[in-house]
């Protein structure tokens, strides 16, 4: 059984199916839905959003735009460690993440209006917890590439020889770009709580733990 611990497996066993492939298109929507989530509770985004929301910020570009570019960079250092990590899912996160994050937002927010009350912020805050794990949960399942970040921790583990875990690379991953987040969002004479807060260290501390457990109850129903 796949879990987190372990590298997806080699292109030449892997076979697109359609349960896989609606397995992948589920969770790389659940993870867009999340960082909306996120960004409507305002009480911080996830580890990898809060850097490229930082840095876009910074250059004045939208958040969509520019993750589809810090991920082009991260491909290739994917493409050259953990190769097996790529694949059609990988693509289609790159994309699609960062734009449905963006179009929900934005209907939320600047078409219906919502009036973001404290009972609903927490409840985006504790839906958006749930919806990236489950959401990474999914796609890895589907194993037909995962987004270049999420690759990270398999590269962290890959080259420490499995002396560090994906749970704690995970965490070590998030935690740096966090902080790479902070930065640029300062640099930018922006205040730091629109990207970083509660939901940011919620994210950072128990998203590997859960993606695990996600994982390996999603894999226990599809046997």
């Amino acid at each position: 059984m796949n879990t987190p611990d372990t590298l997806p497996l080699q292109k030449e066993e892997k076979k697109y199916t359609p349960k896989r492939s609606t397995l992948m298109l589920i969770g790389i929507l659940l993870i867009g839905m999340c960082v909306a989530s996120y960004r409507i509770s305002g009480f911080g985004v996830d580890a990898f959003s809060c850097m490229n929301l930082g840095i876009s910020g910074f250059l004045k570009m939208s958040f969509g735009n520019w993750q589809l570019i810090m991920n082009a960079v991260l491909l290739i250092i994917v493409w050259f460690t953990v190769r097996n990590c790529i694949g059609p899912g990988t693509i289609v996160n790159m994309v699609l993440v960062g734009y449905t994050a963006d179009f929900l937002c934005w209907l939320f927010l600047d078409q219906l209006h919502l009036s973001v009350t404290m009972p609903l912020r927490i409840l985006f805050l504790l839906v958006g917890t749930l919806l990236a794990s489950l959401g990474c949960a999914c796609y890895m399942i589907a194993d037909m590439g995962i987004a270049p970040y999420d690759s990270v921790a398999f590269i962290i583990t890959k080259y420490t020889k499995e002396k560090i875990s994906f749970r704690l690379a995970r965490v070590m991953s998030d935690l740096t770009v966090i902080l790479a987040g902070v930065i640029f969002c300062m640099m930018a004479g922006n205040s730091i709580w629109q990207i970083v807060g509660l939901g940011t260290i919620v994210n950072a501390c128990f998203n590997g733990p859960l993606i695990q457990f996600f994982r390996e109850r999603i894999e226990d129903m599809l046997k």
